[in-house]
């Protein structure tokens, strides 16, 4: 059964599912093209061919790209848009006014979050029952993942220019949930901040997860190179974090759990 509108449940009549959908948010971008009806995705924004940040280059390059700007939005004849709670405020205004739906998708801070946002983009394409099986294989993979830890290895996640993500992001839950401890926590830092290197290494964590290096020269970067990391005495330098199965709250965080798993339970078994 169709999600119903607040309108529409007042009024006992069901949404009708939109049939020219655009999407202008990279995390928007892959949960319509995932559970999107044939020919009901019109566009999606740049981002979803950059492979170094969309899982599904593939899928996107099948369909026009927008630039995220409501001119080039409107030119699709769109009656639904997909957005984030972060795009131009002047580009959400101006397509309301122009009497075009927007919804906009708050980016997922937990596990809990990517099934709310799974639930809900079913729900608006009119696609609840492809969403219930997305779902069904989502918690079937974090039931595959649950396990009861011997022990919690510190963990430190660490990306460009020194940034970190603790407990109340969706990074964070992700190790948490794969047994880990999150140094970014100790730190104080709960949401995301700047941990600078020197405190790190006085942090010490078990293991550091570093952000990917993207091409061309950053001075950004050069922390992530830093001797310092790779002389930390009992820490292992964990290899570069596969950005795409965290950024964005899809079923990909699933393969991303997985993983943090694995490591934790190699970290165990060299103990």
């Amino acid at each position: 059964m169709a999600v119903l509108s607040a309108t529409a449940a007042l009024a006992g009549t069901p949404q009708k599912a939109p049939e020219r959908v655009v999407s202008a948010n990279l995390c928007t971008d892959q949960l319509a093209l995932l559970l999107a009806a044939p020919g009901q995705l019109v566009s999606v924004s740049r981002l979803s061919r950059d492979p170094q940040s969309s899982l599904m280059v593939e899928a996107a390059r099948a369909l026009p790209v927008n630039d995220t700007r409501a001119e080039s939005i409107f030119l699709f004849a769109p009656d639904l848009v997909l957005t984030g709670t972060y795009a131009d405020p002047a580009t959400v205004q101006m397509l309301r006014a122009l009497g075009i739906r927007v919804e906009q998708f708050k980016p997922a801070d937990s596990l809990a979050e990517v099934r709310d946002n799974i639930s809900r983009m079913g729900g608006l394409l009119g696609r609840d029952e492809a969403a219930a099986g997305m779902l069904a294989r989502f918690d079937a993979g974090l039931a595959a993942a649950s396990d009861a830890p011997e022990s919690r290895p510190r963990a430190a996640l660490y990306y460009a220019n020194g940034y970190t993500t603790g407990g109340k992001t969706l990074a964070g839950d992700i190790l948490r949930k794969a047994g880990f401890a999150n140094v970014a926590d100790e730190a104080g830092i709960p949401d995301g901040g700047n941990l600078p290197l020197e405190r790190l290494v006085m942090l010490a964590p078990d293991v550091i997860l570093r952000g990917h290096e993207y091409p061309g020269y950053s001075r950004a970067n050069e922390v992530l190179k830093h001797p310092a990391l790779r002389a930390l005495p009992g820490s292992l330098l964990a290899g570069h974090m596969d950005d795409r199965h965290w950024i964005c709250g899809t079923p990909a965080v699933i393969e991303a759990l997985h993983d943090m798993r694995a490591l934790r339970q190699r970290i165990e078994a060299g103990r």
